[in-house]
């Protein structure tokens, strides 16, 4: 057989539609990855609806595949048919640009992003650069692996880097996709972790995930809430809502930080609380291949897994339906079958 089933987007704002293609061939200093499992990420939206410029169409999206490699180009050192791998958002580096020779390889200049400015997870074959390549835990089945490569590199990447120390308080805006693993992450880092939600109904599964306190936004004024613990060292805001971060920001502690790793629209916050307590507000980027064997290291270690909702490929237009209505708990996985 030499053909393969993909999901693609033909033009933005076009169906999903599933197609046929021959199997590719991966060029110089990358694989072809066997996709077993492929997450659906929000930020699939930006390849389903155009909302980058200049992308190419059609266009097959996914950017959290976990995987088999099956053929190996020229010149890749150190990775061989058979290994079990996972490919992120981050689809590899070109090592030569101004970012690159500064070691800040996040952000090439001519990085391509998996599933967007190029093909992604959403086929049965994939090719991957060599340098975006995670090794995979033996432990670690591809469906839980899958939503690491993005949703907890994320988070876990974010948090580690935030400053926030064992012990202190770190609040999580939103128990959803990225806030159910922040709050496992920084409960299993040690912090006093507060989850942070609209209504009370989400206050049963966050304690369970590790939260020791818990803020309804609903009915709380979550700035005053976070105050009373004596202020945050770190928000890590998951949600979409730029008033909801904005609210929550009056919470920081003297030196604090809200780190945005959601992305609304727009944000505007109060500036009173950034000058007198000297904090900052800051974005994270996910990170690259080895943070991703990070995150998954540290999810097998201390027992960190994705809540997730599967569906076979065939079914990826109604699985990305799902994962966009807000009702998938909590993400939502594409396997192929292999």
């Amino acid at each position: 057989m030499d053909t393969m089933r993909v999901v693609q987007v033909s033009e933005p704002g076009a169906p999903f539609e599933i197609v046929e293609r021959k199997i590719p061939k991966p060029g110089s200093h990358a694989v072809r990855i066997k996709v077993q499992a492929c997450g659906i990420c929000h930020s699939d939206s930006i390849a389903k609806e155009g909302l980058f410029p200049n992308l190419s169409y059609p266009l097959i999206p996914g950017h959290e595949v976990a995987g088999i490699i099956d053929a190996v180009g020229e010149d890749v050192p150190d990775w061989k048919q058979g290994q079990r791998v996972g490919v992120g958002w981050h689809g590899g580096y070109c090592g030569h640009c101004t970012s690159c020779r500064r070691g800040d390889f996040f952000a090439c200049a001519v990085h391509p992003v998996t599933g967007i400015t190029i093909d992604g997870g959403y086929a049965e074959y994939m090719i991957a650069a060599a340098s975006s390549l995670a090794r995979l835990p033996d432990a670690l089945p591809a469906v839980e692996a899958a939503p690491l490569m993005c949703a907890g590199i994320t988070t876990f990447n974010a948090l580690r880097n935030s400053g926030a120390r064992a012990g202190e308080v770190v609040a999580v805006l939103g128990v959803g996709g990225l806030g159910h693993l922040v709050i496992q992450f920084a409960t299993k880092m040690g912090m006093n972790t507060v989850a942070i939600a609209r209504g009370k109904d989400k206050e049963p599964l966050a304690r369970s995930l590790g939260a020791r306190h818990y803020i309804d936004s609903k009915t709380q004024d979550p700035a005053a809430e976070l105050l009373a613990l004596g202020g945050a060292k770190v928000i890590l805001a998951t949600v979409t809502s730029g008033d909801a971060m904005a609210a929550a920001v009056g919470g920081v502690a003297p030196n604090g930080t809200l780190v945005v790793i959601g992305a609304p629209e727009s944000l505007q916050v109060p500036v009173v609380p950034l000058l007198s307590r000297r904090a900052a507000v800051k974005g994270w980027y996910s990170g690259t291949s080895i943070d991703s064997e990070d995150t998954l290291s540290f999810s097998v270690m201390v027992g960190v897994r994705s809540m997730n909702e599967v569906f076979p490929l065939q079914r990826a237009a109604e699985a990305y339906e799902r994962m966009m209505s807000g009702k998938a708990r909590f993400r939502v996985v594409l396997t192929t079958g292999h």
